[in-house]
């Protein structure tokens, strides 16, 4: 239900709050726009509402991070009114999706390939029911985005960080990174900050106290924890004791990378860059390497400040998943998140187990099951770390998304291993 807002002028509210509210009237059709939360996408509204519907460049009223009060039901008319075409946008892109699997495309982040596309035809032909041949028209998509993409490939990168005229300089500015004094003394620990985000994100994102916590330096100050002995280990990223320098690589293959921290440089750019990466968007390679080794020696191996935070975030909401944990609202992050991992079946049957009474299991999947922390933090690592390659920034409203889905991923990765295992058994 729409809030009751205060006629007195001079009144704002969160812009994520109001774009929030107004979603929630729309119908169902939207839901593949939509996060667990109901809320739209962090990607729908960049890339759909923001540019395509509330146009803030030519609506400065929409811009900013509140919305006056008088002009807020302008905001929510404005949504509404494009319901239809929203619903008709998330159909297109469901059909979409399945006719890349059939395709067999696999690169790229397909919100971030197709939503604007299926807005246009959204717009063109309304929804593929309605649309004369919808099957061919999404096939035509697809192929188009597949022949457009950057022309910057694999070989390139990976020729550039091999050239025996360019390895002195790369390790040069490697060790120089490296070399400065990693402890990081400035920041705070806001473990009150922290809790009091953590307990309003999946519902109302606080911009001023991420905020705060971006300012405090808390990520950076965290980080500090990683040198200690078998720390970074115990977070799951990496396989050492000690951190150490990565090497700038020669080779890279997307089923064999290892934990984050203990990538090489080529193959931080590697993953990326087959996976998520926008190419046509990237810097220039030299630039691209260059920024990949000065992001190993930051705080928690990223470059951006509410990254660090994110990961701090993180940590701090799968601290429990595992274990009954303290009281909380239902609504805070951490008790939906540890919700949904002790809701999985799959979970509760390997943990049944004992040790090594399953043939064939692996045995890393069983300590994944039995340390989840550890695979959801290197998987959140690699999310975080593709957005900043991508330029993408980590804002409060983008939070939860991040962090129940970077859970699902877990989740369902985890889920699929243990079906392909025990198929294989029978």
């Amino acid at each position: 239900m729409e809030q009751a807002i205060s006629p007195h002028r001079g009144v704002a509210l969160p812009r994520g709050m109001v774009i929030a509210d107004a979603w929630s009237q729309l119908s169902d059709a939207v839901a593949p726009l939509s996060n667990s939360s109901g809320r739209p996408l962090a990607r729908t509204v960049k890339l759909i509402l923001d540019p395509l519907v509330l146009r803030p460049v030519q609506n400065p009223r929409f811009a900013g991070s509140a919305v006056d009060i008088e002009h807020v039901d302008d905001l929510r008319t404005r949504i509404r009114e494009a319901g239809p075409v929203l619903a008709a946008t998330a159909a297109w892109y469901q059909l979409v999706k399945r006719t890349r699997r059939k395709a067999g495309v696999t690169d790229g982040n397909p919100q971030d390939l197709y939503f604007q596309r299926c807005f246009e035809l959204a717009h063109l032909h309304g929804t593929p029911d309605q649309a004369t041949a919808a099957a061919e028209l999404a096939a035509e998509l697809v192929e188009d985005v597949r022949s457009s993409r950057g022309n910057k490939t694999v070989e390139q990168l990976r020729g550039y960080i091999t050239d025996p005229g360019n390895v002195p300089e790369l390790n040069q500015l490697l060790g120089a990174a490296w070399r400065t004094d990693r402890r990081i003394i400035d920041g705070r620990a806001d473990l009150d900050a922290r809790s009091e985000f953590l307990a309003v994100c999946a519902t109302a994102p606080d911009s001023e106290m991420f905020h705060r916590l971006t300012a405090h330096r808390v990520g950076t100050h965290e980080a500090n924890e990683l040198t200690g002995d078998g720390v970074a280990r115990d977070h799951g990223l990496s396989r050492h004791r000690r951190v150490a320098p990565p090497r700038l690589g020669d080779r890279a293959s997307k089923t064999r990378l290892p934990p984050p921290f203990d990538r090489s440089i080529l193959e931080r750019a590697f993953a990326s860059f087959t996976a998520v990466f926008h190419r046509e968007s990237m810097a220039d390679i030299p630039a691209l390497i260059r920024q990949e080794i000065h992001r190993s020696a930051g705080a928690w191996q990223l470059a951006e400040e509410p990254s660090r935070v994110a990961m701090v975030l993180g940590r701090d909401a799968t601290a429990d998943l595992t274990d009954p944990g303290p009281a909380m609202a239902r609504g805070d992050a951490r008790a939906r998140l540890r919700s949904r991992w002790q809701r999985q079946a799959y979970v509760h049957r390997v943990l049944r187990l004992p040790d090594r009474a399953a043939p064939g299991l692996p045995e890393d999947l069983r300590t994944d099951v039995r340390h989840p922390r550890r695979a959801y933090l290197r998987r959140l690592w690699v999310r975080l770390h593709g957005r900043e390659m991508r330029g993408e920034s980590v804002t409060a409203d983008a939070i939860w998304d991040l962090l129940d889905g970077v859970l699902r991923s877990v989740i369902m990765d985890q889920r699929d291993r243990l079906k392909d295992t025990l198929g294989r058994g029978r």
